[in-house]
């Protein structure tokens, strides 16, 4: 469809993802929880999408700016999770607003 979004989605960091599993499932029948459940989610669940819009402080390689505005525009900032390199597969909220909090900040010292 012409237009339409597509998410091409492809695993990644498999290795890491499994030893990260294991070291877990370990640590957690130490603690003394003998079932674990550990099932890895698809495209399904694709979730807290991060990783859209680059932040960096070239404007050849990135969207962004260090403090989330975009470089090509000056009165545009971006305070969701698209500036996040990657997703931890848990909810960003908390990380988004403590970012959200860090951006506003830099307002007043932009403000005349």
């Amino acid at each position: 469809q012409r237009g339409a979004i597509k998410v091409h989605w492809q695993p990644n960091n498999l290795k890491a993802h499994e030893g990260l599993v294991s070291k877990t499932s370990q640590v957690m029948r130490a603690a003394g929880y003998p079932l674990i459940l550990k099932a890895r989610m698809g495209i399904a669940t694709n979730s807290h999408q991060c990783g859209t819009a680059v932040m960096g402080k070239d404007p050849a390689s990135s969207v962004l700016d260090i403090n989330c505005k975009m470089h090509d525009l000056d009165n545009v900032w971006v305070v969701d999770s698209s500036f996040f390199p990657s997703s931890a597969a848990v909810n960003p909220a908390l990380t988004i607003a403590a970012n959200a909090l860090r951006v506003a900040a830099n307002f007043k010292q932009l403000a005349p």
